[in-house]
């Protein structure tokens, strides 16, 4: 038999009763008080910490914790990612409208620039085979940097020859065109009045003539437009020259400061974004030069005026995707239609409709191929983007870029290591 008032070996003192409370196993951190219940219900065991338990559910079973979303005081997670995200989006954003506002300042500086890039991706592809035949980097990309001097002055010589022998038969045939519509719409079944007709036709041949004084007038004294040309043209060159010949040395010598990972990861980028550009490049020259030729061919064989210009512009439109052949060849349909008439026209119609049918299914797939393949949405929006934030110029600048971005991030993604 135990003592009275001695202690049990496992537990609490047999003869202390507090009201409502005994005493339990201890617990590694101290005693561990059981509520008392009432009589007739069974002991509820108290927490470790000393605090009541949770209600246990109608079925029995204890309620589960809240999830964190729900809990009092608590972010949801929807939330913190959404928010997370924003205000990096925002940096950004503000980054690219502080770029946005430097280039728009220094456009004397970033157009040429810009041209210089796309030229370089068309010409230096071509000094290869030179190099290849032992000459020089530096004879190599003299050969093809004149060669493309001489293409370019005798396309800007042909262009200014032939506006200035075509510009008055141009306003003779589009007098000449008119009359003959006056006449047809006086006549049955029409019987219209053609004054205002008249009027318009006028006041065309008015602009037009005044047009060609205003042009010769800027060339003559647009003294800052034609230093800034020429400023622009001499930077071009040689931006173009040094990236001919020096491009894979100014790359590593931009690289050079990376760790070694991060400098393979940064060449295979580079590379995969520099051949979407090559490729975009020679693939809209190929298909801007198909444009020229057969709308120049069709103007020849109709007899309209200024061919050369209008092949030219319309060679030149081509680098603005899906927008600039548009344009190009509305304004030809208009110089078809004021000189020689609305079958001419609608000839003309006919060829461009065709030639682009043949472009969207033969000569873009075929020519530029799957490597800078776009979603026709996706190149709308960043024509739309490019035009806002820098005219002309970006617009014909956005297309490439956005290739080369996309396939660069694709390289880095299928990139599983050196092993």
């Amino acid at each position: 038999m135990m003592a009275r008032g001695a202690r049990r070996p496992g537990g609490g003192f047999p003869g202390l009763r507090v009201p409502g409370l005994r005493f339990g196993k201890a617990a590694a951190d101290g005693v561990v008080a059981e509520e008392t219940p009432p009589d007739g219900e069974p002991a509820r065991p108290a927490a470790a910490n000393g605090t009541a338990p949770d209600e246990a559910a109608p079925n029995g079973t204890p309620a589960a914790e809240p999830p964190p979303e729900l809990q009092a005081g608590s972010v949801p997670r929807w939330l913190q990612t959404s928010a997370a995200w924003s205000w990096r989006l925002l940096l950004l954003a503000a980054a690219l409208y502080v770029a946005a506002r430097v280039a728009a300042l220094l456009y004397i500086v970033v157009v040429p620039c810009a041209a210089a890039i796309l030229l370089t991706a068309l010409l230096q592809p071509l000094t290869a085979p030179l190099r290849r035949r032992g000459m020089s980097p530096l004879a190599a990309t003299w050969c093809i940097l004149l060669l493309a001097i001489v293409l370019l002055g005798g396309a800007g010589w042909l262009v200014t020859t032939r506006v200035q022998a075509d510009y008055p038969s141009l306003v003779t045939q589009f007098k000449h065109t008119t009359t003959q519509v006056q006449a047809w719409l006086a006549g049955p079944p029409f019987h219209l009045h053609t004054g205002s007709l008249q009027q318009l036709s006028n006041d065309v041949v008015k602009y037009l003539s005044q047009h060609k004084s205003a042009v010769e007038g800027t060339v003559v004294t647009g003294s800052r437009i034609v230093v800034e040309l020429l400023a622009g043209v001499v930077l071009c060159f040689f931006v173009s020259f040094f990236l001919i010949k020096d491009g894979t040395r100014i790359w590593q010598w931009l690289t050079s400061r990376f760790q070694p990972e991060r400098r393979r990861r940064a060449n295979l980028a580079g590379a995969a974004a520099w051949q979407a550009v090559v490729y975009y490049v020679r693939g809209t020259v190929a298909v801007a030069a198909i444009h020229a030729v057969v709308i120049g061919v069709t103007l020849t064989i109709i007899g309209a005026p200024l061919v050369a210009p209008l092949a030219l512009f319309m060679f030149l439109a081509a680098f603005v995707p899906l927008l600039g052949v548009l344009v190009a060849g509305a304004v030809a349909l208009l110089v078809v239609l004021a000189t020689k008439g609305w079958i001419a026209a609608i000839i003309v119609l006919i060829v461009m409709v065709v030639m682009n049918q043949l472009e969207g299914h033969l000569l873009q797939p075929q020519v530029v191929g799957k490597m800078v393949r776009l979603h026709p949405l996706a190149v709308i929006l960043v024509l739309a983007v490019g035009a806002v934030v820098a005219g002309i110029a970006g617009a014909v600048v956005a297309v490439p870029i956005t290739a080369a971005i996309t396939r660069a991030a694709r390289a880095l993604r299928d990139d599983h290591g050196p092993g």
